[in-house]
């Protein structure tokens, strides 16, 4: 099997895949309503968060990645009376728009939810985060890369490289 045909055959599983899944979340979206659904109903629509985050007012917010294969990236907020007041896709422009030099890994991981690919370069002592994302049909990599001390050094939007065709 050629390079191109493989990538193809990839690409289609792959948008099958999501189109699947994107079902699904909306379907789980759709039986949940800010300030009426509950904490116990999130759980049942989306089974436990990859991360729950303590909000400085009494709050948490919960992590729903659904990378590596997915483009889009759930946080939740469960207020302090136990029902749900926000549930957003972060993986936006806007969102990566806020992404700033000298931010820290906790502070991009809190904005954009856990990446779909993390890895780490020792000699440059620079770790690279990646989130798949898409823009309209366009399969996007939105690219943040940390310091040795995990802070942000710079940022930047790439085409997929694995939808990409060679020449």
């Amino acid at each position: 099997m050629t390079h191109r045909n493989w990538n193809g055959r990839w690409a289609a599983a792959a948008g099958l895949a999501l189109a699947l899944l994107a079902g699904c979340d909306a379907e789980r979206i759709a039986k949940l309503e800010e300030g009426v659904a509950t904490e116990a109903d999130v759980r049942q629509q989306f089974g436990e968060p990859a991360a729950v985050f303590d909000e400085p007012d009494g709050s948490r917010t919960f992590d729903y990645p659904r990378q590596p294969e997915g483009a889009v990236n759930y946080l939740i907020t469960i207020g302090p009376d136990g029902r749900m007041s926000a549930l957003r896709q972060v993986l936006t422009p806007r969102n990566f728009e806020r992404v700033q030099p000298g931010m820290t890994a906790e502070q991009v991981r809190r904005l954009l939810g856990r990446p779909a690919q993390q890895q780490t370069y020792a000699l440059k002592q620079q770790t690279e985060w990646d989130w798949r994302w898409r823009d309209g049909q366009q399969a996007k990599v939105f690219n943040v890369v940390f310091d040795a001390d995990m802070k942000v050094l710079r940022s930047a939007v790439m085409d997929d490289p694995r939808l990409m065709s060679p020449g």
